[in-house]
């Protein structure tokens, strides 16, 4: 089976279709975000766990400007965020990535409204934005040992 990454990257108002449809159906959506600049074992078992809340898995990618703004240092993210947002559609679990420019995914989780918004464990809920436009949180252990931030510092050594 080929997938079309491209295609699974897509624009807020193209997603809201979707999301749409998906609620025509029934079906059961979760969100969750992050930047995803260097894709790690720790992403991908995070991704699997959060998909396994639903049907569809929404994955709200932080712009270069927004990633930038987190503080995470002055050459970060190492990738663009076009490059990050097709490896992360390239992962069976993620239904669709959206690209958001804010600082945090606030808004677009108010446009979504997702069933389950899904955040690491090392976010106290009471901190979680969007989560009052959430059917509920769900928080998922962070993978013990991988995080971008140590595997860049490794690289360099």
């Amino acid at each position: 089976m080929k997938v079309d990454t491209q295609s699974k990257v897509m624009g807020e108002a193209e997603l809201h279709k979707l999301v749409e449809k998906w609620r025509r159906l029934g079906e059961c959506i979760v969100f969750t975000n992050g930047v995803f600049d260097i894709l790690h074992r720790g992403h991908l078992e995070s991704l699997e766990r959060a998909a396994a809340f639903g049907e569809h898995l929404i994955i709200g990618l932080n712009s270069d400007a927004s990633a930038r703004s987190l503080g995470k240092g002055p050459d970060r993210p190492m990738n663009k965020q076009e490059d990050r947002a097709r490896l992360v559609a390239g992962l069976a679990v993620v239904d669709v990535v959206v690209i958001f420019e804010e600082p945090t995914p606030r808004e677009l989780i108010r446009k979504i409204k997702p069933d389950v918004l899904v955040k690491g464990a090392d976010w106290a809920e009471d901190h979680i934005e969007g989560r009052e436009f959430a059917g509920r949180v769900e928080r998922i252990p962070l993978v013990e040992g991988y995080s971008t931030s140590t595997l860049i510092e490794k690289i360099r050594g």
